[in-house]
């Protein structure tokens, strides 16, 4: 049998019905005697492009291993079922087991360090001479009346 990656991005109106069709990918796959080695389910994401004028789809991913014919059939039942609007089949040469990067993501979302704003000098960037005034780096402490330090010296290098 054959090791296979399969994304789904179903219609998000159909999100509360997720269990249930996985529920029915795994039995169809078990009584093929496949296996399921791994399934996340990513959730409802933003879309980067519409499809069919939607912006949000659930995500689901599995990893699986089966005979052809019960991949043949769950493609089958991808391409005609309206909760599915795309899916994607992957060959893979093993089974993956470990959490996906999205997955990894997800668990430790919280731990994102917090990003300043620009301009409210609490990065410490904007005034980098420290000199007190926010010129960002541009000029510095030995201008005279605008003038650069070079010109200050006499244009001496």
């Amino acid at each position: 049998m054959r090791h296979y990656e399969i994304v789904l991005l179903v219609h998000p109106d159909q999100s509360e019905q997720v269990p249930a069709m996985v529920e029915r990918y795994r039995t169809l796959i078990t009584e093929g005697q496949g296996q399921v080695h791994r399934f996340e389910d990513w959730g409802r994401r933003q879309l980067t492009h519409p499809i069919n004028k939607i912006h949000k789809a659930h995500y689901i991913l599995l990893n699986i291993e089966c005979a052809k014919a019960v991949l043949d059939e769950l493609v089958g039942g991808f391409r005609f079922s309206d909760a599915i609007l795309r899916h994607l089949v992957i060959n893979r040469d093993e089974a993956i087991t470990e959490p996906s990067p999205l997955a990894k993501s997800s668990d430790s979302g919280d731990e994102r360090p917090a990003r300043s704003r620009s301009g409210d000098g609490a990065s410490g960037d904007s005034d980098e001479d420290g000199d007190g005034d926010d010129d960002n780096g541009k000029g510095n402490d030995d201008s005279v009346d605008g003038e650069s330090s070079e010109a200050a010296q006499g244009g001496q290098s």
